[in-house]
Order: structure tokens, then sequence, then C-alpha cells
């Protein structure tokens, strides 16, 4: 009977010491959050990515510089998630989740699949905040034009996803 009373003791004092964390972590975002999900080739999908808006912004090569590592949205490094091993333009992704970083260039964009998960999107000094020794696999996408959209998101089409902000995006495949 102690034990069960020190256990939920120990296990309030803990919610009491994690809530001024999260709560942190949720005034420290500048921009609101979604969640796209989807199943392709029986395996459940999930994107979670914050959601920057354009606000009168040049996204591509100006808020978002060419040919440099970025988290794909807003805030913490987007999150993808498979219950099933899958392809993803032909490369095998393990069913798992992984922080998704994208790498945009003007002819040419790479998504990185990486194991490290739950980090702040970016480093103090600007880079992108991933351990590129976790990188699970990288894909390459061509970008191409796309209906005006004010605020970054994904989206999922019938053969993979898309990342869509301004009037680009960047398909990949998935099996």
């Amino acid at each position: 009977m102690k034990t069960s009373h020190l256990v939920k003791a120990l296990a309030f004092c803990l919610a009491v010491l994690l809530l001024p964390a999260v709560s942190n972590a949720q005034r420290m975002r500048k921009s609101p959050h979604d969640t796209v999900v989807n199943v392709i080739s029986d395996a459940n999908l999930r994107i979670v990515y914050g959601s920057p808006a354009m606000n009168g912004r040049t996204i591509w090569g100006g808020l978002v510089p060419y040919d440099k590592a970025w988290r794909g949205g807003a805030d913490e490094a987007t999150l993808f998630t498979t219950d099933k091993d899958i392809t993803v333009q032909g490369k095998r992704l393990p069913a798992g989740t992984y922080s998704l970083f994208v790498i945009p260039g003007k002819d040419e964009w790479t998504y990185v699949f990486n194991s490290q998960t739950g980090q702040w999107g970016i480093k103090r000094d600007g880079t992108a905040n991933f351990d590129e020794a976790k990188n699970v696999i990288t894909v390459t996408a061509k970008p191409r034009p796309a209906e005006m959209s004010e605020h970054l998101k994904y989206v999922f089409l019938p053969n993979g996803f898309a990342l869509r902000w301004e009037k680009l995006e960047a398909p990949v495949r998935i099996k």
C-alpha cells in the first residue's frame, strides 16, 4: 500500500516538473502546427510539422536559402512516421519515426530522413539541428509549380507526399 502511494507521489512530482518544460516549448513556437495522415501501400503515415506563413516574404532562395539543410517547417524538426517498411523514391525506409529535413535547390530538392528525433529544428547558429551520421536515407525530388499556399503544408498525393509552399511543391513517391 505504501509503495502505491509513493509511486503516485513520484508521478505527480514528475508531472509538475515537466509541465513548465512543455509550456515553454509551446511558447517558443512561432507558427501554428499541423498533422497530416494517410495510408499508402498499407502503411499508416503521419507528418507533424510547424506551418509558417509567407507574410510577404520571398520563400525559396530568400527565407529558406537554396542548398542548405532546413527543418522542413517551423519550430521543432518535422516528424515523419510510418508503421510499416516503405520505399521512398525507390529507397527502403524501415518502420519508425524520423526527423524530416529538406535541402531545397533551384532544380532539385533533397529530403533527409534522420533517426534523431525530438530536437528543435535549428541550432543557435541557424544551422539545421541533426546529426548527419544518423541519416537513414536521402532522396531527391524535382520541384514543380503548385497552387499558391500562404502557409507551408505537407500534402499526401495518391502515390506519395509533397511539401507545398508559395507556388512550389516537391513530390516524393512512396510504395
